[in-house]
């Protein structure tokens, strides 16, 4: 059986960052999330801000272990089965990696200890301190990543000598165009879903419950910045686009499937089959105009489509199309939550709404779901090209046989699917028991005062209704 090496070295790349990237995004959050519990603690001496942080702080070191793991085999990956990626634009990538590793990697390595077994140990500012500089070790570590990731996208400051991308200019290079937009849109993305894991977290203890204050606690301190981020992500989501369009306007053609660069006014394709054979639309449903008034801003205006490439140089369209809507969608699912939720907060019905807490228990994973649906657009959208303009993914391979990838996709299936199973079941039995009870945050007695009794008794009324 013939094996095809770049499909399949695309196929394991893309397996693995699936699983790396969701293990990032939550801990960029999550050890934000953690520090700011701290400042809360040391600032209003309420020990429900300090056991809170402590029982995030166990789920945020099986998430960082886990993806840690997951980065270390992407970086090796570059050498199996990409190393004429390596050979020609190493010279720019590999420092920019580099940085990463020196500088965010080593920040988290060093106060991670701190920060994980420090309790007790060390001056709460102390702990304090480190948990701060993991969580700046964090963004630290995505500002790196989408660094060289942009360039990929829009390569600038290098010259080609020998067929060798060599860096020129450094600052030019880190912050190429699309970088500030993408970096902005990556790191709320990543907050966002923190947030409404831990919303889901609280939603489920209040009613089921359990650590009604610190389920309070949760809903409301995530409530409150999902309030606040939703909103803002809508603007980064469409400045990042606004330079796409600009700096990828093949991409942007994919992602709005379409193909007719003359086309003016431009429909909004809500829903269609992009059919490559034909260069058209199936089963389209359109809204006029509203494409061109989201890419150029104007009534009439016209942005350049399918067409206007050779063929060879196109994205495949239809996972493009469909990711970024999938994207897109979630992005609207979310605002409709943290409106209605607002709502409810305004008229202080947010902890009597058993069907709004229940809807909310489940939609943890939507954060997730939204960031791997933009990173495929991302990734997928800017092929042929692995390096635009530059390298072609198919030249970009490494010279090895389609059955050695093959097999040592096989068995990332299998390890993967071993190691993250036990990780994920772990994080999952953290989370179904909970932040450790308190004397002032625990159920018992939270039913001895009376402002909590009223929402002990708001909970009691909805659980017929769940």
């Amino acid at each position: 059986m013939d094996f095809d090496p770049v499909l399949l070295s695309r196929i394991q790349f893309a397996f693995t960052v699936t699983f790396h990237i969701i293990f990032p995004s939550f801990t960029i959050g999550l050890a934000a999330w953690i520090a700011t519990l701290e400042g809360m603690w040391l600032w209003s001496k309420n020990e429900r801000y300090h056991k809170l942080a402590r029982f995030w702080t166990k789920i945020f070191a099986v998430s960082f272990g886990m993806g840690v793991v997951s980065g270390v085999v992407l970086s090796y990956q570059f050498g199996t089965n990409w190393s004429e990626y390596s050979r020609v634009v190493g010279n720019v990538v590999a420092p920019l990696i580099g940085y990463e590793v020196l500088t965010a990697f080593f920040l988290e390595a060093t106060f991670l200890g701190i920060m994980l077994f420090g309790w007790n140990r060390v001056p709460p500012w102390l702990h304090f301190t480190a948990s701060v500089l993991v969580a700046l070790g964090t963004a630290m570590s995505a500002f790196w990543i989408l660094s060289a990731n942009s360039w990929m996208q829009y390569p600038v400051g290098y010259s080609m000598q020998n067929g060798v991308a060599v860096p020129e200019d450094w600052l030019e290079i880190i912050f190429s165009p699309t970088f500030p937009t993408r970096f902005a849109h990556m790191l709320t993305a990543a907050y966002i879903t923190t947030a409404f894991v831990v919303l889901a977290a609280g939603a489920r203890y209040w009613l089921q419950g359990r650590h009604i204050d610190h389920a309070e606690t949760m809903i409301k301190m995530a409530l409150g910045l999902l309030i606040v981020l939703v909103p803002l992500q809508m603007e980064f989501g469409d400045q990042s686009g606004m330079k796409v369009a600009e700096y990828q306007p093949t991409k942007v053609a994919a992602m709005e499937a379409h193909w007719d660069g003359n086309e003016s006014p431009v429909p909004f394709v809500l829903f269609a089959w992009p059919n490559e054979e034909t260069e058209s639309n199936d089963f389209a449903i359109t809204i006029p105009h509203v494409a061109s008034m989201l890419i150029t801003r104007t009534w009439d205006g016209k942005f350049p489509g399918l067409k206007d490439v050779p063929a060879e140089d196109r994205p495949p369209v239809a996972p493009v199309f469909f990711s970024f809507r999938i994207m897109v969608g979630l992005g609207l699912i979310m605002l409709a939550t943290v409106v209605v939720g607002a709502v409810l907060w305004w008229r202080r019905r947010l902890f009597s709404t058993g069907l709004y807490l229940k809807t909310v228990s489940y939609m943890w994973p939507i954060g997730f779901l939204a960031i791997v649906a933009g990173w495929y657009t991302t990734e997928i959208g800017r092929q042929p090209w692995v390096v635009h303009g530059v390298l072609r993914t198919a030249d970009a391979v490494s010279p090895v046989p389609g059955g050695s990838v093959a097999t040592t996709l096989a068995l990332f299936v299998i390890v993967y699917g071993i190691v993250f199973s036990f990780g994920i079941y772990y994080i999952n039995r953290l989370l179904r028991r909970g932040p450790e009870p308190t004397g002032e945050g625990s159920s018992e007695s939270s039913a001895r005062r009376p402002i909590s009794f009223a929402h002990d008794a708001g909970r009691d009324a909805i659980q017929p209704g769940e």
